[in-house]
């Protein structure tokens, strides 16, 4: 099984969201289970330093407005997976972001930065590439590579079929519809019936439209974007594609994160050994000027600071939440009025609440170790991988109830804490006061140590590797390549 994965982003080179934890965990995990995985990335600077060993593949010389673009092929630190690169300077090599310049805004030729590398992969798939290596399997990730699903199907390589992945729906990739000159797909891939999406043009709806096989990163989530409310205006090409889209859950790197082998937590334990973690708290308290109180319930919120994430609720609820007696840290970076409104709520309760403003992976870990829950009140949510990492710590998930936190949170209702299948916390409706209440509950059981550990034990002994979803995206790979081209 020959399969190339294409995305704009890999854990840790670029990392703009989940997407690049996918990115960097699925393939190696696939390449365990038996398959023969390759990567294609975009030559951006953190990826054409860090790729061991490149060599010169082809020379396509002028191409998407380019003067000169190269395919590299090398190695990925630490898992040694064969990597493509595009490299194209003018495209690539530049400051800021994967997606948007410095000052936050879009850079003007995505159209060209994003189309160039699916079309890549469509050359890589046809054979024309590569003599030693062409896949049988072209897994795009997200609108940034949707639009090889559009080149292989305007020029099809023989049994080679294509997967399409929708991380995140609401990020569309749009663009000037009288810019598909730059593109070199035909006039009749503009249509309504094709990337045209109300007189624009859509990556995404590439993807999914002419992708063999469509998934998301949770069942439930594939079955909400199905709808109005989730659909983001593209809910009825889904419901046209119904029998070819389905969800597999998100993994998690469980080497990574895994709080008996931390090095960047201040001590080690897992579900049999939790004093490790009281410790790890009180270590968070000193390092963010909050009150050392050993009692006091520590909620995390770490996230994307944006009104999708439900960042808003939390602030919302915060009044009603300093009641409870609890303490909030958060850390994330997104639109300036949260992160200025979070920045005014620590001010206004000092040693109860601290915001950073800003990301650090070594301090997200001491993050997750030392909180006792943490909050994710998605307005949508895909999958979510903070309470997947929030169960493996012990740090028990407070949810809204959609997407990947309906699949992978058991709401500590009656029943299920009888039945000893509770993993955490869930709430219904997008409502500070809903949120309020789930906290409540949540504080209710911690005030039982007995009830909150054997809460804790339960979520850490959940299987959130990637072993399980690696099967999964094998079996879809089969099925595809068993249907007629």
């Amino acid at each position: 099984m020959r399969v190339l994965h294409v995305a704009a982003e890999i854990y840790p080179l670029v990392k703009t969201g989940g997407l690049a934890d996918v990115v960097a965990a699925l393939p190696p995990a696939l390449a365990h289970a038996g398959a023969d995985v390759r990567l294609l990335l975009p030559g951006l600077p953190p990826m054409r330093e860090a790729v061991q060993h490149a060599r010169t593949v082809i020379d396509f010389g002028t191409v998407f407005g380019a003067p000169r673009v190269r395919l590299l092929q090398g190695l990925m630190p630490g898992t040694q997976l064969p990597v493509y690169l595009v490299d194209a300077p003018l495209l690539y090599q530049r400051e800021g972001g994967p997606y948007q310049a410095s000052d936050g805004r879009d850079w003007p030729d995505n159209l060209q930065r994003f189309g160039l590398l699916g079309w890549v992969a469509c050359q890589i798939a046809a054979g024309a590439v590569d003599a030693t290596w062409a896949p049988r399997i072209v897994h795009a990730h997200d609108w940034h590579a949707a639009l090889g699903c559009a080149y292989l199907r305007a020029h099809p390589a023989s049994g080679v079929r294509s997967v399409y992945t929708v991380h995140n729906l609401a990020y569309q990739g749009l663009f000037p519809i009288e810019d598909h000159a730059l593109l070199g797909l035909s006039a009749g891939f503009m249509s309504p019936a094709g990337l045209e999406y109300h007189g624009q043009m859509s990556f995404m709806k590439a993807g999914l439209k002419f992708a063999d096989r469509v998934t998301t990163v949770s069942p439930t989530y594939a079955r909400e974007i199905a709808t109005p409310e989730f659909g983001c205006g593209l809910d009825g090409v889904i419901r046209g594609r119904s029998a070819s889209v389905s969800g597999i859950i998100n993994g998690i790197d469980s080497a990574v994160w895994d709080p008996s082998t931390d090095s960047a937590i201040a001590q080690l334990y897992d579900r049999t050994r939790l004093a490790g973690k009281a410790a790890c708290k009180l270590a968070l308290q000193r390092a963010t000027g909050l009150a050392e109180d050993p009692d006091a319930p520590l909620l995390l919120a770490l996230s994307r600071l944006s009104s999708q994430k439900g960042l808003d609720l939390i602030l919302s609820a915060l009044p009603s939440l300093m009641e409870e007696g609890v303490q909030v840290v958060v850390q994330g970076t997104g639109e300036p009025g949260l992160e200025a409104a979070f920045r005014a709520a620590a001010d206004a309760h000092p040693g109860r609440v601290t915001a950073h403003i800003g990301y650090d992976e070594g301090r997200a870990h001491r993050l997750m170790a030392g909180a006792d829950m943490i909050l994710v009140p998605s307005r949508f949510e895909p999958c979510g991988l903070t309470q997947l990492y929030g169960l493996r710590y012990g740090t028990v998930p407070v949810v809204r109830r959609v997407g990947g936190l309906a699949d992978t949170v058991q709401d500590a209702d009656a029943q299920h804490l009888a039945d000893g299948s509770a993993t955490g916390f869930s709430f219904d409706r997008a409502q500070p006061a809903e949120l309020v209440q789930a906290v409540r509950r949540a504080v209710a059981l911690y005030r039982q140590p007995p009830a909150w550990q054997a809460l804790m034990r339960q979520g850490m002994a959940s299987d959130f590797s990637w072993d399980g979803p690696a099967r999964d995206y094998i079996a879809l790979y089969e099925g595809a390549l068993r249907e007629p081209g």
